[in-house]
C-alpha cells in the first residue's frame, strides 16, 4: 500500500510504502475508495498543538470510505465487498489519521465498531465527505445547537461544515438562518443554498436576535465576535480549529448569561442521519475533487483558502 505519511509539525508530508495491513481480531482492512481534507489537517502540519494527538508517523486522512476488502475474526456485522464509511469518533475512540493509518493511504485498517454502511445511491466521494464534514456539522447544529424551526440561527464558516450544516438546517424546516464568511465564494454559495441573509462578519448580524451561532471556522476572533453579537441567554457552539485559541469579553459573557459549547465529532447515527438526507436529494454539498497524488497540493489550496466547498480524493477507478 501506499500513503502519505505524517512525520512531524512543519515538515511536509511523505509517500511512503508499506506492508498491506492484516485484518485482526475486530478489525478490517478497507479499500480506500474516497478521503476528504479538512482543515484540520492543514493544522496538524502547521500547529505544534496538534502533535499531542498524533501517533507519529501516521499516514494522515480522517474522513474515509471504501469498500472491505477483508474481515478479521469476530466480525460478523460486516462482509468482504461492503461499502462502508469510517466514524472518526466512533466507539473505538480513536481516529484514522490520528491514532492508526488513514484514507491518505490506499488501505485502512479500521475498528469494525466505528463503520457505517454506505447506501447504494451515494458515491464514494459524498459517502467520505459526511464522515467529518457531514457528521460534525450535523452533531453541532441539532444535538449540541439544539437548533429547531422557529429560532434564529446564524453559521460562520460556509466551507465543507458549514455548507452541510445550512442544507441540513433547511431541510429541516429552519427558515432564519443566516450565514458569515470572509469568502465571497463561501458568501455566493450560502446565498445559492439559501441563507437569508449573508455577511462577511458576523458582527454584521448583531441586530438578528440570534439564539445559537455555530462556529465552523474557529479562528479565535470569530468566536469571540459570536458571543458579543448572540442575544442574551444565547449558545455559541464551537466547532472549528483554524486557531487553537481565543479571548472572550468575560464581561459581557457573564453578565449576558450566555453559552459556550463545544463540538467534537458526532456518532455512526449522525453519519447514517445525512446519509439519509443525501439517498433523498436533501442535501447536496458541494465538492471539489483531486487524485491522491495530489494531496499534498490540496492541502496547501486549503490553506491558501483557495477552496470552495468540501475537498475530496477520489481513489483510480472511482470517479
Amino acid at each position: 500500500m501506499k500513503g502519505w505519511q505524517f512525520t512531524k509539525t512543519h515538515e511536509p508530508l511523505q509517500l511512503v510504502e508499506l506492508e498491506d495491513p492484516k485484518a485482526a481480531p475486530g478489525r478490517v482492512v478497507i479499500d480506500t475508495k474516497a478521503v476528504g481534507l479538512c482543515h484540520s489537517d492543514v493544522g496538524s502540519l502547521e500547529d505544534e498543538g496538534w502533535m499531542a494527538l498524533m501517533d507519529a508517523p501516521v499516514i494522515m486522512g480522517h474522513e474515509n470510505a471504501g469498500v472491505i476488502s477483508e474481515v478479521g475474526e469476530g466480525v460478523t456485522d460486516f462482509k468482504v465487498g461492503d461499502r462502508v464509511a469510517i466514524c472518526p469518533t466512533g466507539p473505538s475512540r480513536t481516529a484514522p489519521g490520528y491514532a492508526y493509518d488513514g484514507g491518505f493511504g490506499t488501505k485502512i485498517h479500521a475498528p469494525a465498531e466505528d463503520l457505517v454502511r454506505v447506501p447504494d445511491e451515494l458515491s464514494m466521494e459524498m459517502a467520505a465527505s459526511a464522515t467529518d464534514a457531514g457528521m460534525t456539522s450535523y452533531s453541532a447544529l441539532f444535538n449540541v445547537g439544539q437548533a429547531k424551526p422557529g429560532m434564529n440561527i446564524a453559521l460562520i464558516g460556509i466551507g465543507g461544515l458549514g455548507q452541510i450544516a445550512l442544507q441540513a438546517a433547511i431541510a429541516k424546516g429552519i427558515k432564519n438562518i443566516y450565514a458569515a464568511d470572509v469568502s465571497e465564494k463561501a458568501r455566493e454559495l450560502a446565498k445559492e443554498i439559501g441563507a437569508v441573509e449573508v455577511v462577511s462578519d458576523i458582527k454584521d448580524l448583531a441586530d438578528k436576535d440570534l439564539d445559537l451561532i455555530v462556529d465552523y471556522a474557529g479562528f479565535g476572533v470569530t468566536t469571540s465576535d459570536a458571543l458579543e453579537v448572540v442575544k442574551p441567554g444565547g449558545t455559541v457552539v464551537l466547532v472549528g480549529m483554524g486557531k487553537l485559541e481565543t479571548t472572550i469579553n468575560t464581561t459581557s459573557f457573564i453578565t449576558g448569561a450566555k453559552r459556550l459549547l463545544a463540538n467534537v465529532g458526532g456518532t455512526p447515527q449522525d453519519i447514517a442521519d445525512i446519509y439519509e438526507l443525501m439517498a433523498a436529494g436533501k442535501l447536496n454539498p458541494k465538492l471539489t475533487k483531486i487524485k491522491f497524488e495530489d494531496i499534498p497540493e490540496g492541502i496547501e489550496k486549503l490553506k491558501a483558502g483557495e477552496v470552495q466547498g468540501r475537498l475530496v480524493a477520489v481513489y483510480d477507478g472511482d470517479e
